[in-house]
């Protein structure tokens, strides 16, 4: 039976049977993801807890109020007198001993867009052709995804849903992981286009196996077609009175007028600088440099030039062998120690799941160099200043969007974070997901306490 079977498919055929089966029985499971959560209508004060702020402030015993989904009142208790009557909260909750944060940010990500590996028609982040800044990522993005409620659980709240491929892969939008569709889940709509920047040096073989580099042979054609392309871009967006619309360049307009990022993908030293010379040469102001591997080697010309850093997945290997095998643990702390702006991401392999790994790449930040509060900065109001949505979310202040989450442990470490509640714009989340009902079920039959 097993002969024939092979005869008939073959072993990939069978492997991508059993990927679709996997898909089919995933989507009629998608009703049992928890339901977007209700708009806040009862006004909410929380005491006893530590407030990271977000910012690189800590508040101990701290008071923390919202109301229609808004923080209205942040404060240390440890000095206070009050009567529960005066403060005139529908729900007063104790919570001594618990730490609040922002809600954490997964920048770059392909969460929602990517369900499972191995089954191609559950893939929406990458479009045909090499330019396609008119492609909106939003649009693809999935709120049902089976992985959404694993990532909330871990203190992520917000994404930056990012496309893939080509040399200008499209253009990225921020959302909250709450909602049911993608316009109720939209924070800011097309945020940026994303360029995959020429590389002047190729690698060749796999992480397991490299070989020697060589030189892109077609780097120079491959730069001035993009050279090119900016340049009609830049032409047509100064055109008011247009006869025709095209889709491309139309996308590029907030390029050129500051109203967007151009976010590019680059990680060499060389690379780098002439990406930096490249934005010059066609006066664009908001670059977000996004990789950047070797970017502490170059800190002082992101500086002059007010480039943020969207920091290459921090569990990774150097880009060179002679490179000190902890240098990705330590790139945060570089760029840190040099007065650069920058986020953590988690571009890479099996990337969607991975997404709730966001806090814990901060963990290793800061045992790494970071301080505890610069750590929690580069997953929440660092990543919201980069995106441009700081003044609505990203810290825990008076007048801001209630987006936060609250931890009995620390929350970026794996061992001791414990998620108990959650909030995006004061709506309270339901924190399930898959694994948990898994281990309830089965530490059940098995009598696991």
């Amino acid at each position: 039976m097993h002969k024939v079977l092979f005869s008939i498919f073959g072993f990939m055929k069978i492997k991508i049977l059993i990927s679709y089966l996997i898909f089919f029985s995933t989507v009629f499971a998608l009703g049992q993801n928890p339901v977007p959560a209700n708009k806040q209508t009862k006004s909410i004060l929380i005491t006893g807890l530590t407030i990271h702020v977000g910012n690189g402030k800590v508040i101990e015993n701290a008071l923390l109020g919202f109301k229609d989904g808004k923080i209205n009142l942040v404060i240390d208790g440890s000095n206070v007198r009050f009567k529960k009557d005066a403060l005139q909260y529908d729900t007063t909750i104790n919570l001594s001993g618990a730490h609040a944060y922002p809600g954490f940010f997964a920048p770059n990500s392909i969460l929602g867009l990517d369900e499972i590996e191995e089954a191609r028609p559950t893939h929406d982040y990458r479009d045909v052709a090499g330019y396609n800044p008119h492609v909106r990522s939003l649009i693809a993005f999935n709120t049902d995804s089976k992985i959404i409620p694993t990532v909330r659980t871990n203190g992520v709240l917000f994404e930056q849903v990012t496309p893939r491929g080509g040399v200008i892969s499209g253009s990225s939008s921020i959302v909250a992981l709450d909602g049911w569709n993608w316009e109720d889940a939209a924070v800011k709509i097309d945020d940026g286009v994303h360029v995959n920047f020429p590389e002047s040096i190729q690698k060749n073989g796999w992480w397991a196996e490299p070989q020697p580099v060589s030189a892109n042979k077609k780097y120079d054609e491959q730069l001035n077609e993009l050279k090119k392309f900016f340049a009609d871009a830049k032409a047509y967006s100064a055109e008011k009175n247009l006869d025709e619309k095209n889709l491309r360049f139309e996308a590029m307009r907030g390029i050129f007028d500051g109203t967007k990022n151009l976010y590019i993908h680059t990680d060499a030293e060389k690379d780098i600088i002439a990406a930096i010379n490249f934005v010059n040469k066609f006066q664009i102001n908001k670059m977000v440099l996004v990789g950047g591997a070797e970017s502490w080697r170059v800190t002082k010309i992101l500086k002059q030039n007010n480039i943020p850093v969207m920091v290459a997945r921090v569990h990774g290997l150097p880009e060179r062998q002679q490179d000190d095998v902890d240098l990705p643990y330590k790139l945060p702390y570089l760029l840190q120690k040099d007065s650069i702006l920058f986020c953590l991401q988690n571009q890479g392999d099996m990337e969607a799941m991975n997404a709730r790994n966001i806090p814990f790449l901060a963990g290793t930040a800061r045992a790494y160099g970071l301080t505890n509060e610069q750590a929690i900065a580069s997953v929440s109001y660092n990543a919201a200043k980069i995106l441009g949505i700081d003044k609505q979310t990203g810290t825990i202040e008076e007048g801001k969007d209630a987006s936060f989450f609250i931890s009995t442990g620390d929350a970026l470490d794996m061992r001791t974070n414990n998620v108990i509640a959650a909030f995006i714009n004061g709506k309270s989340l339901k924190l399930t997901n898959g694994q948990q009902e898994l281990y309830k079920k089965y530490a059940n039959k098995y009598q696991i306490k």
